[in-house]
């Protein structure tokens, strides 16, 4: 089945040099506290994380806008949380195949993660193409074509920033709701 989804990598820069320099167990509270933001930071957003990456992740949303704003909070919460390392990630929009009703199969996951490995200290790249509304607050910066492995030609790439708008997940009343409303 072919669907329609933003997919977004995420990997937490410079994790294997901070792991040689302050151990395994220093890598692991900090990758311990990166997860566990991960999972707040995806819930408040209403995105999913589709698998963990060992110091990084793939996300799957529905709406493009979800994404972006997920991948916004996660770089102004990750400051704190997992200093002194950054995050980086590449976002993706456009069908893919849904493999085996847990993996995504297409170019957009393929490009997302293509973006992500080209990401530098803490950016948000995402083809200018596949841009559809960016959401209130978040501003898309152009830096220019750049190949991107196993794609046939240069792909216009803008780095997203700023801050948007908190989400609209309050299920506060869920449980009292008539069903089917």
């Amino acid at each position: 089945m072919r669907v329609p989804r933003t997919f977004v990598f995420v990997d937490l820069s410079d994790f294997t040099n901070y792991t040689a320099a302050f151990g395994d167990d220093a890598a692991g509270r900090i990758l311990s506290a990166f997860r566990t933001m991960v999972r707040a930071v995806a819930s408040e957003r209403g995105v999913r994380i589709a698998k963990w990456l060992g110091d990084g992740c793939m996300v799957v949303a529905v709406d493009q806008n979800d994404a972006i704003g997920f991948v916004l909070d996660l770089e102004r919460r990750s400051a704190d949380v997992c200093a002194p390392l950054t995050v980086r990630s590449g976002l993706a929009t456009g069908h893919a195949l849904l493999f085996e009703g847990d993996d995504y199969i297409g170019s957009a996951v393929n490009m997302a993660a293509r973006l992500c490995d080209r990401a530098e200290g803490v950016e948000a790249l995402m083809p200018t193409m596949h841009i559809e509304r960016l959401p209130e607050g978040v501003t898309a910066t152009s830096i220019g074509e750049i190949e991107l492995r196993g794609f046939p030609g240069p792909i216009d790439v803008v780095q997203l920033s700023g801050v948007p708008l908190p989400a609209d997940t309050d299920a506060s009343d869920l449980w009292t709701r008539t069903p089917f409303i």
